[in-house]
């Protein structure tokens, strides 16, 4: 078997196999509620304080579950491997798992279509993330990391194994968790549902069409320019078609809408205090894109053309063309 078929059915067990830790123990915690505190008039009276706490903390047994399963065990096996590439993948599938955590906790109540239409949501949200992800990987498991962690790691050297830690796990919680706290909060209230609710609903539906369309336009763009090459003719500069006519980054101006759409479904319920997590994933974004757009710049073939494009092109939100004034040259 080949090297390279080798490397990617190890990278696939171990992405599969390295929840399964916090898995077991959150199914053992359920397992030991159904049968010790529904059975006990006093909750403290069935249980060890470890169950109870699990009990009576749903928000921070899934921050301690997250820092032990993702931040320490894939901070492990990405020093052994000499590359961080497991929080990528795991980031599109964190907040399914997450909603489940947050649906199934002893302490959950909501509004049944309200968590049904989150659950289905989320999955569609994370079904198209997770293509998009393998799709731009070329159906590998862990055949590179991000390019910024690549970055980072030139950056710091010889500390990088410590900093990779905070940089790249810890600062990842604080992500994850905070943008996902809305789906915390739509198992926190049987509020019925209402008109709220389904501008929500229209709003997360719209921002996984926009991604989804951008990725896909992107990645044949990306495509057709590898078959240029192939042919030794020109490629294209940039893409300046579809979506990516209208604004620079459509693929983040869906995901954001994905994000906020979520907000609202907390603000509904009365967690406006939610919206930390999406605006400051918003500013990280925003962070982002002047990278991504600095890169551009930085290469000669596209910078030219890149920075025409800026000219003209909204950032995030699609919006129809600036025209630019040619300056006037003066007759002599």
């Amino acid at each position: 078997m080949k090297p390279q078929v080798m490397r990617n059915l190890k990278n696939a067990a171990i992405a599969l196999l390295t929840p399964l830790p916090s898995i077991f123990f959150y199914l053992f915690f359920l397992r030991h509620y159904r049968r010790s505190f529904l059975s006990s008039s006093s909750i403290s009276a069935a249980s060890s304080p470890l169950w109870e706490w699990c009990y009576k903390h749903p928000l921070m047994l899934s921050n301690v579950i997250f820092f032990a399963n993702v931040d320490v065990l894939f901070w492990i096996i990405g020093l052994l491997q000499s590359k961080h590439w497991m929080i990528d993948l795991y980031w599109t599938i964190i907040p399914v798992m997450l909603i489940h955590f947050f649906a199934r906790h002893p302490l959950a109540r909501a509004n049944v279509v309200r968590s049904m239409v989150a659950i289905v949501l989320t999955y569609i949200w994370s079904i198209r993330l997770t293509h998009s992800y393998f799709r731009r990987e070329e159906w590998e498991w862990g055949a590179r990391e991000d390019w910024r962690f690549n970055k980072l790691r030139k950056q710091y050297g010889k500390h990088w194994w410590w900093v990779s830690f905070f940089a790249v796990y810890v600062s990842q919680q604080i992500f994850l968790i905070g943008i996902c706290l809305p789906l915390y909060a739509i198992h926190s209230s049987n509020k019925p549902w209402g008109f709220w609710d389904f501008m929500a609903t229209c709003t997360c539906i719209s921002g996984i069409a926009i991604a989804f369309f951008a990725d896909t336009q992107i990645y044949n763009f990306m495509q057709r320019n590898e078959v240029l090459k192939v042919e030794g003719s020109p490629t294209e500069p940039n893409l300046n078609k579809g979506l990516w006519y209208f604004s620079r980054h459509p693929n983040y101006f869906g995901e954001q809408l994905w994000w906020w759409g979520l907000f609202v479904f907390a603000w509904n319920v009365g967690q406006g205090w939610m919206f930390v997590g999406p605006f400051v994933n918003s500013l990280c974004l925003a962070y982002v894109t002047v990278l991504v757009e600095q890169r551009m710049l930085n290469r000669e073939d596209r910078a030219a053309t890149y920075r025409h494009y800026q000219k003209t092109t909204s950032v995030w939100i699609p919006w129809f063309k600036l025209a630019i004034k040619e300056p006037k040259v003066k007759k002599i």
